[in-house]
């Protein structure tokens, strides 16, 4: 008995065997869902492996990005704002290192740490922006 192209007549052709599929498995949102959230647990996996202070910078940049998380905000610009971002990783910094703050308001922070906070809450902008992007076409 075959199942290929007797059985789907009306539907797509699968690349690989040639043969046809039945229309709901051509329509492209069948399991993109499940493959975005199997995409979050794995880097859920992967950030619990960060060493205990990177993991405690991770909350804070979770949460700032949490903040910034809805329509309109500037997390979801085409060209964020450089200025904005910096604010934001000094704010961060100053929840972690509170000592490094002088009397008047300035803020000194060691670079290394600083760079750090930078480019963790870019990567997470840019993961929560093309989740937001990849997943709005959906519903």
């Amino acid at each position: 008995m075959s199942f290929g192209q007797e059985r789907y007549p009306w539907g797509e052709q699968d690349p690989y065997t040639r043969a046809k599929m039945p229309f709901y498995m051509t329509y492209p949102m069948q399991n993109t869902m499940f493959e975005e959230t199997e995409y979050e647990k794995d880097c859920r996996r992967l950030q619990e492996m960060y060493p205990r202070d990177v993991r405690n910078i991770q909350k804070l940049v979770d949460r700032e990005c949490d903040r910034m998380e809805y329509e309109g905000s500037m997390m979801f610009d085409r060209y964020p704002d450089r200025l904005m971002m910096e604010l934001i990783c000094r704010r961060i910094y100053r929840e972690l290192n509170p000592q490094d703050v002088e009397d008047d308001g300035k803020l000194n922070p060691e670079e290394r740490y600083f760079q750090l906070i930078q480019v963790m809450l870019m990567q997470e902008m840019y993961r929560r922006r093309c989740r937001h992007y990849r997943c709005r076409r959906w519903y």
